[in-house]
């Protein structure tokens, strides 16, 4: 990267989000002079509207779940239920506190955080409005484009902020309602089913694909559903929603099922059917920035656009939407920015995480995926039933592992091709399953490895000592 006499600064990014402001402060770290244009709050939807305060609810939930089952556990407890006042105190209190400790980062890195909606006008050169309308223009040699993300809206079920509500509106509630339809079980809409089913709210999943998590391994799909009926969710599978009807005391919904057309009634109905890009007021196109057909800035694998010195990170770019990848993709582009050596990200490495109690995790391929690449697999399934520790908590899931065959390998299995955990502490257990895939691990190499006892990580090492033929306690 060569800064010319008329740039302003090494590197303008657009977007202060997770992709966003993890290229500001490594480039920075590498010396780099950056300004970063944010039209709101640093941090964008991972940090003010997606992980933390919805991480900060389920934490309540978990909460509220435990003061439940007390008895259970031999302690006496009188719950009178969910404070909704004190449960907003309390996620609101996490992000500022997130949100404060960011800001303190970026200056102490030395980036310039700079207030308005910016516009890219040429390659290099970004015109930046604020508030007031007042305009600025920096120019510099590259420009990241991290404009994120939105929830989508359908046609027919247009947000009102009350009866029809997105993810955002559904942090914000005042309230909790009676009876609560969900539309769309990928991560968000199963952890606001798992938050509020908890606090005792009649929820009902409708999920237009055959299985919930469709995205996630079949048995993981499986697994969550039982553990759904368990605790009273209604999960509605190969179901299209077709009608909307809101008034201001409730909300009708006309699923089309195998067995005919039914109809829901609820107290609002939150539409989870993923998120759209914001890139229309970005000017990308006017500089010549290729946008594919479903809205997405095209990359090549380094995140290069199709205009050389122009860049794109996190939820514009057709990868995987996750607040850790927007990470990753930020430092790839700063260090090439600097002149390091870089690696494309391997996707399947890394971790698919959704906080439903209880919680699902994966990394590598699905059963189905292997398949599909050509390889020939050994499976390996194991319940956490089977642990003490789990016993403790009332815990159930199962670790499934896919890996290729391999006739010559102890136990008939080769390299471990994908981890897959339904249950207890799932999102951090599959940070043993990310080095063991991405580290092209075989099972002997993990079988080898000696796990606390008891603990819930003895279920990836008893999964592995199975799949290496030397089964321990299964």
């Amino acid at each position: 990267m060569q800064r010319g006499t008329d740039h302003d600064v090494d590197l303008i990014v657009l977007g202060g989000g997770t992709g966003g402001y993890s290229t500001a402060l490594r480039a920075a770290q590498l010396g780099l002079e950056v300004a970063l244009v944010e039209k709101d709050k640093v941090g964008g939807t991972c940090l003010h509207w997606g992980c933390i305060p919805t991480k900060a609810v389920l934490q309540t939930a978990e909460v509220a779940e435990t003061a439940q089952d007390a008895a259970d556990f031999g302690v006496t407890l009188d719950y009178q239920g969910i404070e909704v006042k004190a449960l907003n105190a309390h996620k609101d209190a996490v992000v500022d506190k997130m949100w404060k400790g960011l800001q303190g980062a970026l200056k102490g890195r030395g980036v310039e955080t700079v207030a308005g909606t910016g516009r890219l006008t040429a390659k290099d050169t970004v015109e930046v409005t604020g508030e007031g309308g007042e305009t600025r223009t920096i120019k510099a040699p590259a420009i990241v484009v991290a404009t994120g993300s939105a929830p989508r809206e359908l046609p027919f079920a247009r947000f009102d902020g009350k009866r029809i509500i997105s993810s955002d509106h559904a942090l914000n509630l005042t309230k909790l309602p009676k009876k609560a339809i969900v539309l769309g079980s990928g991560a968000v809409g199963m952890e606001f089913a798992t938050a509020w089913n908890a606090f005792g709210v009649e929820v009902t999943v409708v999920e237009l694909e055959d299985r919930l998590l469709p995205l996630e391994d079949a048995d993981a799909s499986k697994e969550i559903e039982r553990a759904f009926r368990k605790r009273g969710i209604t999960a509605m599978t190969s179901a299209k929603l077709s009608e909307v009807n809101a008034t201001s005391r409730s909300v009708t919904c006309k699923v089309e099922t195998k067995k005919g057309v039914e109809e829901l009634k609820a107290d609002l109905l939150l539409v989870a059917v993923g998120r759209r890009t914001v890139t229309e007021d970005a000017g990308l196109e006017d500089v010549g920035v290729e946008i594919d057909e479903r809205g997405f800035v095209a990359v090549d694998e380094y995140c290069r656009t199709s205009v050389e010195g122009v860049w794109a990170v996190g939820d514009v770019i057709p990868t995987l939407g996750l607040a850790h990848a927007s990470f990753a993709e930020g430092m790839l582009v700063a260090d090439q920015l600097a002149g390091l050596e870089v690696l494309p990200i391997d996707y399947k490495g890394v971790p698919r995480v959704t906080y439903s109690h209880p919680e699902v995790a994966s990394v590598g391929y699905t059963e189905a995926q292997a398949k599909d690449a050509g390889f020939e697999v050994v499976l390996e399934k194991y319940p956490f039933q089977a642990l003490g520790r789990a016993a403790m908590v009332k815990a159930t899931g199962m670790i499934k592992l896919v890996a290729e065959k391999d006739d010559d390998a102890e136990g008939g299995a080769g390299r471990v091709l994908g981890v897959h955990i339904v249950g207890p502490r799932a999102t951090d257990l599959i940070a043993e399953g990310q080095l063991i895939y991405n580290w092209e691990a075989l099972p002997t190499d993990v079988a080898h490895l000696v796990h606390a006892h008891p603990s819930f990580s003895e279920a990836i090492g008893e999964a592995h000592l199975a799949l290496a033929g030397r089964a321990l306690h299964g």
